[in-house]
């Protein structure tokens, strides 16, 4: 089967980190959460705003994306409260066959929030053909999805972990089912976008805050094959390549989207992508807008070309800046 498009457009948010924090029993600051309640205080609450927020996502409705892709962290301590005020949020931007979701680090910030918090989101977060309700599977990862030209496969690197660490996992398993989904999508002539919360770039991230599996999933992007993989975790508007078979594979991270002005990150921004054409002949074109200096507006920061006549080059790994999570 082949597909020609005249354009179809999806977009990439991440790290919406919605705040502010409701208030926390002391059962549950006995847990790791103490560490994310006092860097709330001490950093977060300064920068992450929700008007912020709102200002990108005004921005990116009047663009028309046909889909919208969230690569995690919509929480900050995965709270029962946090959890439900989410799926609010995200029951505000659209049903839930136009917004695909991947969780985060912060969506599974204590035992058990993993499920929790995809329990909560689970129409946002299915594959097309699996029940309305969660399964109560721990394997729902990877998903997959179908929209227009794309192919969207949804992986989990989150997990619960220790304080002061941020890290993720990708298992032997999720890496054997992404390639048959990869395979797939592309036996159907398919563009197949890779969802995943931590950057699968060695370098990428600080020691406590990498993706365990990184060489398992670049070895199945390689061997499923794929044209595009989006990320988040790092707060930094990124991108990467990875050496495949054939040709390297963008892999594209984005700034917080709650990320006020004034902060040591960059500002809150959104991936917009443009896709046209056919197998073989992909013109992909991704424009980055960003918040803008004075904090009132949301502007063109710049533009990339990864398909097409003229594709950009790859920029070199820059090292995160490390912080108290």
């Amino acid at each position: 089967m082949r597909y020609v498009f005249a354009m179809f457009k999806f977009a990439h948010i991440s790290d919406i980190h919605l705040g502010p924090l409701p208030r926390l029993t002391m059962r549950e600051l006995l847990s790791k959460r103490i560490t994310g309640f006092v860097n709330w205080h001490r950093t977060r609450r300064k920068h992450l705003l929700v008007n912020t927020l709102d200002l990108l996502l005004s921005d990116m409705k009047d663009r028309e994306p046909d889909q919208l892709l969230i690569t995690g962290d919509l929480v900050n301590l995965a709270t029962k409260i946090e959890t439900r005020l989410a799926r609010e949020w995200l029951d505000t931007i659209g049903e839930p066959a136009d917004t695909t979701v991947v969780p985060g680090n912060h969506d599974a910030y204590v035992p058990g929030a993993h499920d929790k918090s995809v329990a909560a989101w689970y129409p946002f977060v299915k594959s097309d053909d699996d029940p309305g309700e969660w399964p109560k599977d721990d394997h729902i990862f990877p998903t997959y999805r179908e929209r227009g030209p794309i192919a969207i496969i949804g992986c989990s690197t989150s997990n619960a972990t220790p304080p002061f660490s941020a890290s993720g996992y990708f298992s032997p398993r999720q890496a054997r089912e992404t390639v048959n989904l990869l395979k797939k999508a592309g036996e159907r002539g398919l563009f197949r976008v890779v969802m995943i919360h931590h950057p699968p770039i060695h370098g990428a991230a600080s020691s406590h805050k990498r993706m365990i599996g990184i060489r398992r999933f670049a070895a199945a992007i390689s061997t499923g094959g794929a044209e595009l993989v989006l990320h988040g975790h790092t707060h930094l508007n990124t991108v990467y390549e990875l050496k495949t078979h054939n040709r390297p594979v963008p892999v594209v991270g984005i700034a917080s989207a709650s990320q006020g002005p004034g902060g040591h990150k960059p500002p809150a921004s959104y991936n917009l992508f443009s896709l046209s054409g056919e197998p073989g002949n992909w013109n992909l074109v991704c424009e980055r807008y960003g918040l803008t200096q004075a904090g009132d507006g949301i502007a063109l920061d710049s533009s990339h070309v990864f398909y097409g006549d003229q594709p950009l080059p790859m920029p070199a790994i820059q090292p995160e800046t490390v912080e108290i999570l």
